[in-house]
């Protein structure tokens, strides 16, 4: 039988390799990658490696490569409707039927595939005519070079029904026109029409790079400014990015893929280099279309403008994605300066710039926290307990396990270190009669959290940017944390990104670059006495084995302290409510806590 190409790629979208093959290898992840003993040979040193951005296995010792089927044929010797079958399972889709009926609708789908794609082509060439000049001349005063405006295949919807005419002389059939939604049906005894007129026009493609939909932008003052195709058999625009089918190589060399909010983001990014870009279709990121991302990348910068719009539709993506979270799965924010769009800031200060907002992208879990404590006042037990409440049922959310704990571990870090900086019940004191102010006025502030571990945070990440060759050593174990600290937590993400597409890369290379992104203040404090007084290791000059040692100490003391602070924690728990549930959680952590100390 064969199946839907679109089925097929549903399935690869939904259930990453790591996971089929993680069954019968033991995998560990190391940078972008994950490793394991070959399935095809006998070895004892590691060959074998898996991309989930990639979307393939390759074994060096055998030259076996393939896909989530392939390897299901190949380790489990099942044939190819079987693998289909077993994953379409595990994916929650129900495969297509070999019925005369389906091979019709694969039949017609092609036929309408064909209508959208020669009325691209129209468009196309209408941009180039007499008629299209202003549509041209628009699109060239935006800055866009011939070069984008053919690789995104951006063209001009004529007036009229010229549409209708061309796909006539095409013997397009009218009721495919209709279907793909080209042409308007008729009303009222009317023939059907063009459905864009007058209007740029933006192809919208599947991920094989067809195009299935259009996106129209407004010449005219009147009507809407942008105009998207309607939902056909093509076109779930729930489970479309636009600009992936551009996007896909870069991003998935780089495992970065950026979300704009529209076309001309994705266009003006492209056009200063930043290939890597997406857009949702004119709503917020729907379950799919994440999914579709983290087949690429495992953390997607989500870039908004900087207003209220911008900051209210990270929020909602952050909504959308907590329930989602797995290990190693999570979303970045970059938030542009206030009234300001990526071509906005392109134009005024550079592609570096942009660059620049992108590597400081914040991570998913402070976006939340600033939104949980932004304009509010926290000087009554009412108001704490109402913080403490709302962030524990923020992590709730979370549907993993691991995720979800790690998340309540930070949100209570997070809510005991406000409560200790804050004042009335805190060390602070305020003049008489004097209330303490409301935490972080504008959204993107930084909040003044210093975790109990904020030394030891500093001495793990500037031992690493004085030797860079601990990379291999450290990166899963600095990577999975998370530091209170969200300048310091930027820096430790771009530190590692930078690092792991540069492995070569020397402590001057490493801090020039860092520098260079605006950190130059938290790398005067990491570079330091104040870093060297207690961790004479972390110098640029100490042996890498003495620095090696040091921070694989500071690790530990990390991760003591974090125990400890999580059974004090559990144990408040268990006298404010002594359940079944809080005894059990206390003795878990206590027994834990007390095999550390044993080792």
């Amino acid at each position: 039988m064969a199946f839907p190409p679109d089925f097929l790629d549903e399935i690869r979208t939904r259930v990453p390799v790591s996971s089929v093959v993680s069954k019968s290898v033991k995998l560990q992840r190391r940078g972008r990658e994950f490793i394991g003993l070959s399935p095809f040979t006998s070895e004892k040193s590691p060959s074998f490696t898996v991309n989930d951005q990639k979307g393939f296995y390759h074994c060096f010792s055998s030259g076996e490569h393939g896909d989530i089927f392939t390897f299901l044929m190949k380790t489990q010797s099942v044939p190819f409707l079987e693998a289909v079958e077993r994953l379409a399972e595990e994916a929650g889709l129900e495969v297509p039927k070999a019925t005369p009926e389906e091979a019709r609708r694969a039949e017609r789908r092609t036929t309408l595939q064909d209508a959208v794609e020669i009325t691209c082509r129209f468009y196309e060439q209408q941009l180039r005519s007499p008629e299209g000049r202003v549509a041209y001349d628009y699109l060239r005063d935006r800055g866009l070079t011939d070069d984008i405006i053919k690789l995104y295949r951006l063209g001009y919807a004529p007036n009229g029904n010229a549409l209708k005419g061309h796909l006539s002389r095409e013997s397009v059939p009218e009721d495919i026109a209709i279907e793909s939604r080209v042409l308007s049906p008729g009303r009222d005894g009317r023939s059907s029409f063009d459905f864009f007129r007058d209007r740029v026009m933006f192809p919208i493609c599947d991920s094989r790079g067809r195009p299935v939909a259009f996106g129209g932008r407004v010449l005219a003052d009147d009507g809407p400014k942008y105009l998207n195709s309607p939902e056909t058999p093509l076109f779930h625009k729930g489970g479309i990015v636009y600009g992936f089918s551009q996007a896909r190589k870069v991003a998935s060399d780089n495992a970065e893929i950026i979300v704009a909010e529209g076309y001309m983001d994705v266009i003006a990014l492209a056009q200063a280099g930043i290939t890597n870009a997406v857009a949702p279709l004119g709503t917020a990121l729907t379950e799919q279309q994440i999914a579709l991302l983290w087949r690429i990348a495992p953390e997607p910068i989500l870039c908004f403008d900087g207003d209220s719009a911008g900051r209210k539709a990270a929020l909602r993506a952050a909504d959308r994605c907590l329930p989602l979270l797995e290990p190693g799965r999570s979303l970045r924010f970059a938030l542009l300066p206030a009234g300001q769009d990526p071509d906005d800031l392109i134009k005024s200060d550079g592609r570096e710039a942009m660059r620049g907002i992108l590597d400081a992208a914040i991570p998913l879990s402070e976006i939340v926290w600033r939104r949980l404590i932004e304009g509010r006042r926290f000087d009554t037990p009412e108001r704490r307990a109402a913080l403490e409440k709302e962030a524990a049922d923020l992590a709730g959310m979370i549907k993993e396990n691991s995720v979800q704990s790690q998340y309540r571990r930070l949100m209570r870090d997070r809510v005991y270190g406000l409560f200790r900086s804050s004042s009335g019940f805190g060390s602070q004191r305020h003049g008489k009669g004097r209330a303490p102010a409301p935490v972080s006025g504008q959204f993107g502030a930084r909040s003044p959290i210093m975790d109990a571990n904020s030394v030891r945070h500093r001495i793990l990440l500037g031992t690493l940017i004085t030797h860079p060759e601990l990379l291999d050593h450290v990166e899963e174990r600095l990577g999975g944390m998370s530091f209170a600290d969200s300048r310091l937590d930027s820096l430790r993400q771009s530190a590692l990104m930078h690092l792991s597409q540069s492995p070569n890369l020397e402590f001057e290379g490493l801090h020039t670059h860092l520098a260079s992104l605006g950190f130059v203040d938290e790398l005067k404090k990491l570079i330091s006495s104040e870093v060297y007084i207690h961790a004479g290791f972390a110098r640029p000059e100490a042996e890498l084995e003495d620095a090696t040692n040091g921070w694989d100490h500071t690790f530990s003391l990390c991760q003591r302290d974090d125990l400890e602070a999580d059974v004090r924690r559990a144990a408040d728990d268990m006298i404010n409510e002594p359940t079944d549930s809080t005894f059990a959680v206390f003795r878990s952590l206590r027994t834990e806590g007390q095999a550390s100390d044993d080792n």
